[in-house]
């Protein structure tokens, strides 16, 4: 194979593209064939199809399903971006069939979801009113995967590390200052000075050791000469953090928009007086590399974007 001319010339049919971009989200034939809307064996028989045009061996057989070698993986990772185009093309025609009305889904990490996003999906209500939207808040990480998967048409993050090469980030939009969430009642949060070391008697929910917002609280209080904070339970969960701080005495660092958005008067949850100077890196419009957005999701996202221009002016 020279080139993708040679491929199309050998045969490649748009239904071999996507059993493959199939194959690589499911990770089984039978799953792969329910996904297209086709019987197993007709499933089979364009994996044999594919193996004979390409050359090569796309799949082995393990005990739980299929796993791709590295030229299927190659193959499905182009495939899904051709299937993942032709859908959008699909939309896009409809949102100019239909004047402007359309679909868009859009990631955030939490943060930007209230700041950036929320105000401007409010604007886009009075806007664009034969749109809808729905909307992902997620670590970056999981953003990307959604991405690449056709599941998002733009998302609000970082790049998540070992996607550069299939993801594009625009110039930085924006940083997430944190803030340190309790329950109304705290002992540290009765108004009185904070010493940085009572922190350290207290829980911190926080994720897993490898989020971003994990690793920035930890460098920060590293370089303040602290110790590592205890942390019986590690989650992402932002429900499930609200849960544990309003029955605990747990401590959790959370983006500065959630905390105004969830601690003042009336609340439940108060902000406790210290800044620990801790900053999540600058966050960004992700997309697909290369993508082009429908016109529908391309307005939302200059909306978007927009709007953490205001924030800043």
């Amino acid at each position: 194979m020279s080139d993708a001319d040679d491929l199309l010339r050998r045969g490649v049919k748009l239904a071999h593209l996507r059993l493959m971009a199939a194959l690589a989200e499911t990770g089984q034939l039978g799953l792969a064939a329910d996904l297209m809307g086709v019987a197993q064996p007709a499933a089979s028989r364009l994996l044999a199809e594919v193996e004979r045009i390409t050359g090569q061996p796309v799949h082995l057989r393990t005990g739980r399903g299929i796993t791709l070698t590295p030229m299927g993986r190659a193959l499905a990772r182009r495939a899904a971006r051709v299937v993942t185009e032709l859908r959008d093309a699909g939309r896009e025609m409809a949102e100019i069939a239909s004047g402007g009305s359309g679909h868009v889904r859009i990631g955030s990490v939490t943060g930007p979801a209230l700041d950036r996003v929320l105000p401007a999906l409010r604007t886009a209500r009075l806007a664009l009113p034969g749109v809808t939207t729905e909307v992902v808040v997620a670590p970056s990480d999981l953003l990307g995967t959604q991405l690449l998967a056709g599941r998002l048409d733009f998302a609000i993050g970082r790049m998540p590390e070992g996607m550069e090469g299939q993801l594009h980030l625009s110039e930085p939009i924006g940083v997430e200052p944190v803030s340190l969430m309790v329950r109304r009642g705290h002992r540290l949060a009765g108004g009185a000075p904070v010493e940085l070391a009572d922190l350290m008697g207290f829980d911190w929910v926080m994720p897993g050791p490898e989020a971003l917002l994990t690793r920035a609280v930890m460098e920060r209080l590293q370089a303040l000469g602290l110790p590592q904070p205890p942390q019986r339970m590690a989650t992402a969960s932002f429900l499930l953090t609200l849960a544990l701080i309003q029955q605990s005495n747990a401590i959790a660092p959370l983006a500065r928009a959630v905390c105004d958005r969830f601690a003042g008067p009336g609340s439940p949850y108060v902000i406790l007086p210290v800044d620990l100077g801790i900053v999540v890196d600058p966050f960004g419009l992700l997309t697909r590399a290369g993508a082009i957005l429908t016109p529908v999701a391309a307005r939302l996202a200059g909306m978007v974007l927009a709007q953490g221009r205001e924030m800043v002016d």
